[in-house]
């Protein structure tokens, strides 16, 4: 069918708008407190409006599409598909994506610090979670896979300070993110086999083979592990260490279903396979009782409903397994009717662990009397969990019964299963009203705070809707019919409260009377031991034993191989490369007619002046002859690039190296004069090692060049570069027009680390601005005056003359950067160049006058700078999708002007003035921590500092 268009159609836009919603929620918290959550509730609460809307459009086989072109040159579209399937999650994870954050409004303290970062981790996840469910694109299915992970764990470390929530998160994110790169694997293997990563088109035509088989095994593994079924069952009870509002949302009504959801995708195409039923029935039978069996030794009643979410988990993967379309039918329901009652016991166990301060059963008693409410809604929600009338999850198992009955040999192996976990199902459910609301002898009654209207009401929305769907199930039939009858034929009234006399009533039946004895016989057991039963065994063991394996061989194998020695580690480096690139290249049979000559006379004679000023600093035997003949070799190497025909790369090592060369004189001030040449052992093994990494990289330079088969990519840049990027610099032009993603990207990264390595190298905060005059009781106790030819230079040693030079030339260089800046895009230059100019002059401002004159020069914060720059970058990326093209796509704007002639301006100049600031402001960050910073030290070391500044020191 046609799928509706404008704001009824399905698009992408939606799950942006969740996106965009979670950045702004931060916001909306600092000024609205938990108010906030109310304000957030609004957006799941018009996405059910939306999905209920669209209801009628997915049934008897109808689906709303979508698909916008993602990356256009590799094929890559974001395509949406909702079905009945999807419809039923997006109206769970939509509607109690609503409670939870009402819920949430009054569960958290007006004062909890973590609120923004829950609250917009919370809207981002459902928006993931309605990715994932929405995708057609196997793809796009693993992404959103990935995102609802990793926002769970932002979700169950809320706590950040506690340790156990911590590492609860961490277990979550690792085995879930395991699982998912196993399926990412089963994705990739399905799709190229399958010859599309559409979803539909798979599952309407699908492929057969081995290699499917085990793509379809790979994805079970994601599966399995997103949804805790054994053997990975252990990281959801240790989940709880969430608030329990994302409890409710992530661990029993939304991201737990998607690994069933995957299944349950899956079933109509691959349920054919002849691992599908004996893998799904055995793992999810086992995953059923374990969790049954371990939830009624709970003294928690979070870890109770917890390894009930596992039992009931379980339960539906051993419906899914069957296979046959009634089956299916029956998980779906079931599906359906586990969010309708364990999103309410969560949020029954939130009220009670506010009300009271406790979640443990064994100290609370009596809550029945004082709390009614809440008593009888937690109990009709425990009797859907139970699979009683008149509750929906009583309908939804006895559909689980019929479909089992037609699964063949291994149906009945899954029916035996079902009916032994539903009997401990009943006996859990009756230990958890038991220990939540009974009086207990020995037990003072507890007396709780009154309960929020804005808890309490979620949890009576949820629970009635469970008992208006057990007493007319046939509203939810349409909707589950319309998916199992993907997979067939399926019976009439599936769904319903009476199905007459019949066996799936009678294993009803007889699940209550032995559900009933199991916790009588618990009960009296315990009574007679005067005691109740203990957990018993810490969920994870085997995870952590794991985990602490893994990390003991890290630890050998780093001991063994990382000797904290840059040489020994360096070394193992270059006789990899010289033992097996050195190798291959001579066993191939490459003789003297595949190297290229040099060319130029000028050529040889730069490299035998690199090669004797190398082996020149090998034999210095002082740090700052050694610093200035490296300095040396670079300088030589620009050379090398001039008679090459580059000078635009000569330009940037002439510069880099001089700004890296100060730099380095810098540290040096601080180091001994001899700290770099210690006398070690080895050297002459060292030196072959070097002399050999050194001649194949010579010989692969000169072989290489003569061994190409294609015409180089440069050849065709000349003119494009003209015609379309406007520019005759054919380097600069790829830098801000062909490739000005790349380095865009490397502009952040630039900022990133220069910060961090500046804000590192003495681990002090940096203020923004330095100093522009020394403090009063710092001049006082130098007898110096200021400089007459700088602004100011309180240094205890001057030079005249570099003070004289550096007011001449200082603002000359200044405005040769601009220049160099603006004739980037024709002539050698840019702003990366022109950046270190900038960068150049501020450092002999520095070195003339010292730190106070650094100030004086440029009285800037770095951060702000280089914010500057990436801001005007950014803006540049913008304009070019304003102006009707891509992003970054640059303009060519031509005028003729009076006197001036034809002028000629391309708008990615502005990007490369972005490039300038953060080039200056990097520099000058780097001047600050390690000149200015040095004098700083330098001044305590004398005791010429304030007083302050010592004291301050000394706090350090």
């Amino acid at each position: 069918m046609t799928s509706p268009s404008g704001l009824f159609a399905l698009a992408p836009w939606q799950l942006l708008l969740y996106l965009v919603i979670a950045v702004l929620a931060p916001v909306l918290c600092h000024r609205l407190g938990r108010g906030a959550l109310i304000v957030l509730a609004v957006l799941p609460a018009a996405t059910t409006v939306w999905a209920a809307a669209m209801l009628p459009s997915v049934l008897n086989g109808g689906a709303l599409t979508s698909s916008t072109v993602w990356v256009p040159d590799l094929e890559l579209a974001i395509d949406l598909r909702m079905d009945a399937l999807a419809m039923a999650l997006t109206l769970i994870i939509a509607f109690i994506g609503m409670l939870v954050l009402l819920y949430s409004a009054r569960y958290f303290p007006p004062d909890d610090d973590g609120l923004s970062k829950y609250s917009g981790s919370l809207v981002a996840f459902a928006g993931a979670m309605l990715g994932l469910v929405w995708a057609d694109n196997l793809i796009l299915l693993v992404i959103f896979w990935e995102l609802t992970g990793i926002l769970s764990y932002l979700l169950i470390a809320h706590r950040a300070g506690k340790k156990s929530s911590r590492m609860a998160a961490s277990q979550a994110l690792m085995v879930t993110t395991g699982g998912g790169l196993v399926m990412l694997v089963g994705a990739v293997m399905l799709g190229t086999l399958a010859g599309t990563f559409t979803i539909s088109q798979i599952l309407a035509d699908p492929p057969q083979g081995s290699l499917i088989t085990t793509s379809v095994v790979l994805l079970i593994v994601g599966g399995i592990s997103k949804s805790a079924i054994v053997p990975f069952q252990f990281w959801l009870p240790g989940a709880m260490a969430a608030p329990t509002p994302a409890s409710a949302y992530l661990h029993a009504a939304t991201m737990v279903k998607a690994g069933i959801y995957l299944f349950l995708r899956l079933g109509p195409a691959f349920a054919v396979l002849g691992i599908w039923q004996p893998l799904l029935i055995v793992l999810g039978g086992a995953t059923m009782l374990f969790g049954a069996v371990i939830a009624l030794r709970q003294r928690d009643l979070k870890l109770l409903l917890a390894y009930g979410t596992v039992s009931q988990l379980g339960l539906m993967t051993l419906l899914i397994g069957s296979g046959n379309p009634d089956a299916l039918l029956g998980g779906l329901a079931m599906l359906i009717a586990h969010a309708t009652f364990k999103a309410p016991l969560f949020f029954s166990v939130g009220i009670i662990d506010t009300s009271t301060g406790t979640r443990d059963l064994t100290r609370l008693s009596g809550l029945g009397r004082s709390m009614p409410l809440l008593a009888g809604l937690a109990t009709l929600a425990a009797i859907s969990m139970a699979g009683i009338p008149p509750m929906l999850g009583f309908a939804a198992k006895e559909a689980g019964y019929a479909g089992l009955l037609d699964g063949g040999p291994w149906g009945l192996v899954a029916l035996v299963a079902m009916a032994v976990g539903s009997a401990f199902t009943v006996a859990y459910s009756a230990r958890f009203i038991w220990g939540a609301f009974a009086a207990k002898p020995g037990v003072a009654a507890t007396e709780p705070a009154p309960a929020s209207p804005f808890m309490l009401g979620p949890t009576a929305v949820m629970v009635a809707i469970g008992l208006v769907l057990g007493l007319a199930p046939g509203l939810l039939e349409p909707l589950v019919q319309s998916y199992a009858q993907t997979a067939g034929p399926t019976h009439e009234d599936a769904l319903a409260l009476w199905h007459g006399w019949s066996l799936p009533l009678a294993l009803s039946a007889a699940g209550w009377l032995v559900g009933a004895g199991l916790f009588a016989g618990q009960r009296a057991w315990e009574r007679r031991r005067e005691r109740i039963a203990r957990p018993g065994v810490e969920p994870g063991v085997a995870y952590r034993v794991a985990i602490k394996g893994v990390d003991s061989i890290a630890d050998g194998v780093t001991t063994a191989t990382q000797r904290g020695s840059l040489p020994v580690s360096l070394g193992a480096i270059l006789m990899v490369l010289v033992l097996f690139p050195g190798t291959m290249l001579l066993t191939s049979g490459v003789g003297p007619a595949d190297v290229e000559v040099l060319g130029q006379p000028g050529t040889l004679v730069i490299c035998v002046v690199i090669l004797a000023v190398a082996a020149a600093t090998l034999r210095a035997r002082k740090a700052l002859p050694a610093v200035l003949m490296v300095g040396g070799v670079g300088y030589a190497v620009a050379v090398l690039f001039i008679l090459r025909g580059a000078p635009d790369l000569a330009l940037t090592q002439i510069l880099v190296e001089t700004i890296t060369l100060v730099a380095a004189l810098l540290v040096l001030t601080r180091l001994p004069d001899d700290v770099l040449f210690a006398k070690h052992r080895g050297n002459g093994f060292r030196a072959v090692i070097a002399v050999a990494a050194g001649a194949l990289m010579t010989m692969l330079a000169l072989i290489i060049p003569g061994t190409r088969v294609a015409e180089p990519v440069s050849a065709g840049l000349a003119g494009p570069a003209v015609e379309f990027g406007g520019g005759y610099n054919i380097v600069n032009v790829i830098l801000v027009d062909v490739r000005a993603w790349d380095t865009y990207g490397e502009l952040t990264v630039l900022i990133a680390a220069a910060t961090g390595v500046a804000s590192m190298i003495f681990l002090v905060r940096r203020t923004g601005r330095a100093p522009r005059r020394p403090a009063p009781e710092v001049r006082a106790g130098r007898p110096h005056e200021p400089s007459p030819w700088l602004a100011t230079n309180w240094m205890p040693r001057r030079s005249l003359l570099l003070e004289v030079v550096t007011r001449m030339i200082f603002h000359v260089i200044v405005v040769f950067s601009v220049y160099v800046l603006f004739v980037g895009h024709d002539e050698p230059g840019g702003g990366f160049a022109a950046g270190l100019i900038v960068g150049l002059a501020l450092a002999l401002r520095y070195i003339a006058g010292g730190a106070y004159e650094l100030g004086e020069a440029a009285p800037w914060d770095p951060g702000i700078l280089m914010g500057i720059g990436l801001f005007i970058a950014s803006a540049t990326a913008v304009y070019g999708v304003v102006a009707g093209g891509a992003a970054l796509e640059s303009t060519i704007l031509k005028a003729t002007v009076p006197v001036l002639g034809d002028l000629k301006f391309v708008t990615s100049s502005i990007f490369d003035i972005g490039v300038y600031f953060i080039v200056i402001g990097l520099v000058l960050d780097v001047l600050r921590a390690m000149g200015a910073e040095l004098d700083r030290q330098g001044l305590l070391e004398r005791g010429e500092a304030p007083v302050g500044a010592r004291d301050r020191e000394g706090a350090r």
